[in-house]
């Protein structure tokens, strides 16, 4: 079956300790992350039953504890993490995550600067 269906979480923050530069590791900074799961909701619309869908608080509990844990030199390692994490939910067919990383050592001005990925089961 293909998910016509999304469950969308965004703007979740997290303080994080990733990124290749030293400083970054000692001070941290604000993480930013979307998280899209594409799956089927029909069977929880029609029973009203969170066991049939995601339960979305779990979801972000997990996903900034994901961010504030483990440090690592890569947005794209944080982001497949959280993908791993999202597709660990039995309903979800795929997930599109993006880690902003707004405050990223750049030395000319910028809005944001974000990674992000798709991951499926398939």
């Amino acid at each position: 079956m293909t998910a016509r269906d999304e469950i969308a979480l965004t703007g979740l923050r997290a303080m994080g300790y990733h990124g290749v530069l030293p400083h970054e590791r000692v001070e941290g900074q604000l993480f930013i992350v979307d998280v899209v799961l594409h799956l089927s909701l029909e069977t929880a619309a029609a029973g009203d039953e969170l066991a049939a869908t995601v339960d979305y608080g779990d979801l972000a509990n997990r996903v900034v504890k994901a961010v504030e844990s483990d440090p690592v030199d890569l947005i794209e390692t944080v982001a497949d993490r959280v993908a791993r994490i999202a597709l660990s939910y039995p309903s979800v067919e795929s997930v599109d995550v993006t880690v902003h990383k707004p405050n990223a050592p750049i030395e000319v001005p910028f809005a944001d600067v974000a990674v992000t990925l798709r991951r499926s089961r398939a």
